[in-house]
């Protein structure tokens, strides 16, 4: 496995725990479709959240929230519905939220969680 994957999959794990602790419920990881793929589906209280997960070791390159665009924006709402038809789920309310995870080797992961961005 690559080592950007490597990181990308600590950071899932890591943002994972996060929401975990912060009252959310895991409903699915790494969901797929031909559109692409969710990171994380999670419930928390009557709203169903999609949320992508970016990780860099490092700022050099810029913070993580930088790497959502419209363009992911855009796809995330269509994978959203998409995830929303084969769940047979008809959530009232619906939401994305981002989790940044800045992961320096041998230090303690920095997480950030910005809801709604849509």
């Amino acid at each position: 496995m690559a080592r950007k994957d490597v990181l990308g999959k600590l950071g899932e794990e890591q943002a994972a725990r996060f929401l975990q602790c912060a009252g959310y419920t895991i409903l699915t990881r790494n969901w797929r479709c031909k559109e692409g793929e969710i990171d994380l589906v999670v419930q928390h209280g009557a709203a169903v959240v999609f949320v992508e997960v970016k990780t860099r070791s490092s700022l050099r390159f810029g913070h993580p929230f930088e790497a959502i665009t419209v363009r992911k924006l855009a796809r995330m709402r269509r994978l959203a519905a998409a995830w929303c038809v084969q769940a047979e789920r008809w959530p009232r309310q619906i939401r994305l939220d981002v989790v940044a995870v800045i992961a320096p080797a041998g230090q303690e992961p920095i997480i950030e969680h910005l809801e709604g961005v849509f």
